[in-house]
């Protein structure tokens, strides 16, 4: 089967009292690239969350989305920094006794100093938060490669119906040229008799100037080359797997043999077939460019 570089997937995962939520949308690209944007407590997951991607897929530029929501009661503690209050408070009694002052402290107000209490994130278990997450993240996963292939298995079946006409248009071109270089003949024929005024034509000259004209217009090899090209790309979509590469290469190929046609030729219907078979080897490079 082939792959899409177009996907999506998504997946939420509520365990332990805790939620991941993963979204990931893909579009075509030379490379695998990949955008992941997630909350700041979870950015150590970053490598972890990568290395699980790249088993899923190979091109594309992907953006994953990752949400996380923690409903357990204990998620952070206030610390109690005993020294330091008990610094602040000598100081406040020194400065009492130093400017002669009533001493007011009181609890509330020595609280309230910086760092005498400070909140602090629960310790967590990475271990187990990473099962959770890496159980989202292959959720969505599965959910965008399927999303992937059956828009593959789409475009493949569009692929080969354009290689079915492509092929019926290389038989038509195949088909007409003998016709080409005999009209040819009969025209060159015709001219040479109209300017000897009906005396007898030399034939071996004839047959010369016919043969000349023949190897010019030779398609004979770009013929061979195109139906090899068609054929061999439409194994490589039965074969499936991550083709995307060798299928550009192919289309270049068979749009290189028709431009040599194109140029040989002058005969319009002929160059209408060549024109309407670039086109539609142009319409399958750029669906090529969506498979993976």
């Amino acid at each position: 089967m082939i792959k899409s570089m177009t996907g999506f997937g998504r997946c939420e995962i509520a365990e332990n009292d805790r939620k991941f939520t993963v979204e990931m949308k893909s579009v075509n690209h030379r490379y695998l690239d990949v955008s992941i944007k997630m909350p700041k407590s979870l950015n150590f997951f970053e490598a972890s969350v990568r290395s699980e991607l790249k088993k899923y897929m190979e091109r594309g530029k992907v953006d994953v989305f990752i949400s996380y929501e923690d409903y357990s009661e204990k998620t952070s503690t206030v610390r109690y920094n005993r020294e330091l209050a008990r610094e602040y408070l000598g100081y406040l009694r020194q400065m009492a006794e130093e400017f002669g002052l009533e001493s007011d402290i009181r609890v509330s107000t020595l609280s309230k100093y910086p760092e005498v209490f400070t909140m602090e994130e629960a310790a967590i278990d990475e271990e187990e938060l990473w099962k959770e997450l890496q159980k989202a993240v292959r959720g969505a996963a599965e959910a965008f490669v399927e999303t992937r292939l059956t828009e593959g298995e789409n475009l493949k079946e569009d692929l080969i119906e354009k290689l079915d006409g492509m092929q019926k248009q290389v038989d038509f071109i195949e088909a007409r040229w003998p016709k080409l270089v005999e009209e040819y003949r009969q025209r060159l024929e015709t001219k040479v008799r109209e300017l000897l005024q009906d005396k007898s034509v030399d034939e071996g000259r004839l047959l010369t100037e016919v043969t000349v004209f023949a190897d010019r217009v030779c398609v004979d090899e770009e013929i061979v080359r195109l139906r090899s090209h068609i054929q061999t790309t439409r194994s490589i979509l039965l074969e499936g797997g991550s083709i995307g590469r060798r299928l550009d290469f192919m289309a270049q190929e068979m749009n290189r043999e028709a431009n040599t046609i194109l140029s040989k030729s002058n005969d319009l219907e002929i160059t209408n077939c060549a024109v309407d078979l670039k086109t539609q080897i142009e319409k399958v490079r750029e669906q090529i460019q969506n498979i993976e």
